[in-house]
């Protein structure tokens, strides 16, 4: 049997398949006599709930690092939304019902709600709304997580996985994850990515005819499943897999060498990271430095601002972890899909066009302020450099300056040794990019975030799944405002790189040299199979 999907992790696996069973939840509505108490019975679920979360947290950080168990924090999160106990709590007053029946309904009702949204990251909750009210019901029921175990590296296949089902599966047992359902931009799928788990979703399978024991292949590359393949097949992906780890062999081979072409052309091949956690894989990585920290993380999964002190700390943290590598930090970028409802934003028709990245900073200068000082502080400690998102106009930037000067001010009185860091700006609006020559005379540098400029150059949403085939980042258009914007950073001598998922397309390394682009910063893991890249071009 050969089922598609979409792949999530371009690898291959072989395994037994093990077959996991979903929660399917028969819950019966019945007559509350005692509202009080079944809200009360809810509240206490929640509390443990919260503390099963908790630990799974701390089992993914050891594991897995800040950015992973991030996950585990935004259910928390959900667990204390007012709107959701709410729901919750006003079924059981208003229509008298047990409180497991509540919250039924309410996963429900937000599931539904979620699945439908035209956000991709709103859609994307859906499944954690889904699990986490799945464990509040367990618990108000008095049961437990079910058994999870696998007994041998296998292959996961399932209906669908909720993020908590993959940690407590173990990555070391998970040879690779096929589901019918999911996404490749869900929890879950970031969980198997992260672990190097070849996982396919949205797989038509038919799982009354798939069993336990089985043997699979999942084929990440094709996109393929394939359960009991024949002798001929399962030998050819054996080849292809040792093939595939002799070229990380290899690849490894490569740490400590230059970025540099056969012509003598040297690169910076610097990591994207989200946490500080991150900075391990960087520097396993032989990560020149960091391309794009991406401070919005510090905001995200929490209830409240990070304070000034909480972000000196992490950003302290990172430029010394890197040891005097460069560091360049983006300014909190929230929006579009990276909300804090802390923040009070109002809700957008199309929030990607919408009030986000230096828009807020320079609306909400209080927070931005807060920000600044905590960099310039760390600056101290290692090779800053700052970068502004989402620039459109000299106007802004003269208005960053302005702020940044007022904030230099403010720690000169307080007697706070700082060092002010090397300021760029984001190149990720069309706007930003035709007027590149102007600013380029008053940033430091360029650095292009390739993922929102190609969503703006072609007026395609890149978060929603209906226009995939309509976003092409290899589209002229695209790769002519990068050549655009390197062009008029070397006219007056300032260095520009890549820091979106484009500086990783192989296919383009050696366009993006010929550009005179200075560097490529990717996902950490993309570092050395682009150093190789690189040491091939003439």
């Amino acid at each position: 049997m050969k089922y598609q999907g979409k792949s999530v992790y371009k690898g291959t696996a072989i395994g037994p398949a093990v077959v996991i069973g979903n929660q399917d939840w028969r819950i019966t509505r019945k007559t509350a006599t005692n509202s009080e108490k079944e809200i009360q019975k809810v509240m206490q679920g929640v509390k443990s709930a919260q503390e099963e979360l908790r630990i799974l947290y701390e089992k993914t950080l050891e594991e897995m690092g800040e950015s992973s168990a991030a996950i585990f924090e935004v259910q928390q999160m959900m667990l204390d939304d007012e709107e959701y106990l709410e729901a919750v709590c006003h079924l059981i007053r208003t229509e008298r019902v047990n409180a497991e029946y509540a919250v039924y309904a309410a996963r429900n009702h937000f599931f539904r709600m979620l699945s439908t949204m035209e956000d991709g990251y709103m859609r994307e909750r859906a499944a954690d709304v889904k699990d986490m009210s799945d464990r509040l019901i367990r618990n108000i029921l008095g049961g437990s997580d079910p058994e999870l175990e696998l007994k041998e590296p296998s292959v996961v296949v399932a209906d669908d996985l909720s993020p908590s089902e993959v940690i407590r599966l173990g990555k070391e047992k998970i040879l690779a994850v096929v589901t019918v359902h999911g996404s490749i931009n869900s929890h879950t799928a970031i969980l198997t990515r992260m672990m190097g788990a070849p996982t396919l979703v949205c797989v038509p399978m038919e799982l009354d005819k798939i069993h336990t024991g089985m043997a699979v292949i999942v084929d990440g590359v094709q996109g393929e499943a394939v359960f009991e393949p024949d002798e001929g097949m399962c030998e050819k992906i054996k080849r292809r897999m040792q093939k595939e780890q002799e070229d990380k062999r290899r690849l490894r081979e490569l740490k400590g060498k230059e970025n540099i072409t056969l012509s003598g052309k040297s690169i910076h091949v610097y990591a994207n990271i989200g946490s500080a956690a991150d900075v391990g894989d960087a520097l396993e990585n032989d990560a020149g430095g960091i391309g794009l920290f991406r401070s919005e993380c510090l905001y995200l999964g929490r209830n409240d601002y990070p304070s000034e002190d909480e972000q000196f700390q992490t950003y302290r943290k990172v430029l010394e972890s890197m040891g005097g590598k460069n560091v360049m930090i983006r300014t909190f970028d929230i929006g579009t899909e990276k909300g804090a409802d802390y923040f009070q934003l109002k809700k957008e028709e199309n929030p990607a066009l919408g009030y986000r990245g230096i828009r807020i900073c320079l609306k909400r200068p209080d927070l931005f302020k807060i920000q600044l000082r905590a960099l310039f502080r760390a600056a101290i400690y290692g090779n800053l450099s700052i970068m502004y998102p989402m620039i459109t106009s000299m106007e802004e930037v003269e208005k960053v300056y302005e702020i940044v000067e007022e904030v230099k001010r403010e720690l000169h009185e307080r007697q706070v040794i700082f060092r002010t860091p090397r300021q760029g700006l984001m190149l990720e609006t069309p706007a930003a990019v035709m007027i590149s020559d102007k600013l380029a005379r008053i940033a430091d540098f360029f650095s292009i975030g390739t993922n929102d400029l190609t969503q703006y150059t072609l007026a395609v949403d890149r978060l929603n799944e209906d226009l995939e085939d309509f976003y092409d980042p290899h589209h002229e258009a695209v790769l002519r405002m990068i050549q655009m914007a390197a062009d008029n950073a070397h006219k007056y001598g300032k260095w520009v790189g890549i820091c979106g998922e484009l500086g990783a397309d192989l296919e383009l390394t050696e366009r993006f040299i010929k550009m005179g682009i200075d560097g490529l910063s990717v996902s950490p893991s993309a570092i050395l199979p682009l150093r190789k890249r690189i040491r091939e071009i003439l």
